[in-house]
């Protein structure tokens, strides 16, 4: 039981990280691989606002959130535009935009160490709590329920909204889209976007209970990928239950063997998953 709560904690965190992974790599085509770094920004943020002006994680996520929002809308804008703009076929556009954003990983890691040189964590709802018998801490549970909140309301805005609806016609097919008037551009820089703010928010959250340094971004980077591999690309709901897959196995693997061997365990499953089912557990397979 102590496994599959601590699991399922875990995963209401990571799943809203992939979810921003996912929109940017299934609507706007885009492999992001700064996405952990901006994870580990949000994290700072919520760290630097707690420790030099007492404002609690859970009021940063509303200026962590705008603001990462803008900040991906203009990195899409002004840096991956005219990638988009150049590339003839979908793989030289993964090609150059995996290098575009290698860099730029670089360049968050630097503003990070600039603002902090080492390790950071702060102490906010630590207290701990019995969950079904199971030992955990308040700040989790918090982090967890939030993340479904948001979660749920990105799920429902994609769904039953005109915007939501146009975001994952793009991702089906940005031909036919533009075909029946979706301005392909605008909604890919939507979705870029929405996915920054909401892995930031997700870092805010992880900033709560984890040690974090600016070097840790990869980590998340290759997680969100995972998740989203084996979910489906362009699913959100497959997100959720790779998620909540990845976090048990990784719980039960650092419980139960060595806590040394989450991140192989990881990439165990991401090679098992590209090896036997390579569209995802929701996925289409391609034809």
């Amino acid at each position: 039981m102590d496994i599959l709560v601590s699991g399922l904690l875990l995963a209401g965190t990571y799943a809203l990280v992939a979810m921003g992974l996912n929109l940017q790599y299934g609507v706007a085509r885009i492999m992001n691989l700064a996405n952990g770094e901006v994870l580990v920004l949000g994290a700072l943020a919520a760290f630097w606002l707690y420790l030099n002006a007492l404002i609690s994680p859970l009021l940063t996520l509303f200026l962590v959130g705008p603001t990462a929002f803008v900040g991906n809308w203009l990195i899409y804008r002004f840096l991956l535009t005219p990638l988009v703009r150049r590339s003839k076929n979908q793989g030289q556009l993964e090609v150059d935009s995996i290098l575009a954003t290698f860099g730029m990983s670089f360049f968050l890691v630097g503003i990070m160490i600039s603002i902090e040189g080492g390790f950071f964590a702060y102490k906010y709802l630590s207290e701990p709590i019995t969950i079904l018998g199971s030992t955990s801490s308040l700040n989790r549970l918090v982090a967890f329920l939030l993340a479904v909140v948001i979660g749920g309301a990105l799920y429902l805005w994609l769904n039953h909204s005109r915007p939501g609806v146009a975001v994952r016609a793009v991702a089906v097919s940005t031909e036919a889209s533009g075909l029946v008037g979706i301005d392909v551009p605008r909604i890919s820089a939507l979705a870029f976007a929405i996915g920054g703010a909401v892995t930031a928010v997700g870092g805010a959250l992880i900033s709560t209970f984890i040690t974090l340094d600016a070097s840790m971004g990869v980590i998340f980077t290759m997680k969100a990928l995972i998740i989203v591999i084996m979910g489906g690309v362009g699913e959100i709901r497959g997100a959720i239950v790779a998620a909540v897959i990845l976090g048990i196995v990784e719980t039960a693997v650092a419980t139960m063997i060595d806590p040394g061997l989450t991140l192989a365990s990881a990439y165990a499953i991401f090679i098992l998953i590209l090896l036997f089912r390579p569209q995802g557990l929701f996925g289409r397979r391609a034809t």
